[in-house]
């Protein structure tokens, strides 16, 4: 039980730290953003890579802050329905559902990984006027998706120990 601890904490502190540094991304892609709307709307020069990159920023950071967010319980849920639940309860729904969390990550893994060789093994672009390339960002799927998985790990036993009245520390 002790090295399962010690391992939930470890996955914890991977899911933390990687969640809180892709947080600091969210400070570029204002910028440019704000640059994009200032060169369009006040110097009529739009530019052909502001938005797109905000955009694949702002995708980069909510793929790769999921562990994080899945670590502080802040995914949506019908929290109507759920807050109403004693922990224990709430444990035990979190048990009957995780195998669809599981598998939910495992199709989108192994799906995101094919999608994403596939768009590396040709170095795909994208379609527009820029065209950056498309396949680095492809790539993130199936890491932020292993990410996510690998946090489930955690929450799952935690869950096991929250409905068998188990101590959490």
């Amino acid at each position: 039980m002790k090295k399962m601890s010690a391992l939930c904490r470890i996955i914890d502190n991977i899911s933390e730290w990687i969640g809180k540094g892709v947080s600091f991304i969210l400070i570029p892609m204002c910028l440019i953003l704000v640059y994009e709307v200032i060169m369009r709307y006040v110097c009529n020069r739009p530019t052909l890579f502001a938005h797109e990159t905000g955009m694949y920023l702002f995708a980069f950071n909510g793929m790769m802050a999921g562990a994080w967010i899945l670590l502080v319980d802040g995914h949506v849920r019908m929290d109507v329905v759920h807050a109403r639940f004693s922990p224990k309860t709430r444990a035990i729904v979190d048990l009957i559902t995780a195998p669809l969390f599981f598998y939910f990550c495992a199709i989108v893994l192994w799906q995101g990984w094919e999608m994403a060789y596939r768009s590396l093994t040709v170095l795909e672009h994208t379609a527009s006027a820029w065209s950056p390339p498309w396949y680095p960002f492809k790539m993130i799927i199936p890491v932020a998706t292993f990410l996510l998985l690998l946090a489930g790990i955690p929450k799952f036993w935690r869950d096991i120990l929250s409905a068998f009245g188990k101590d959490l520390s």
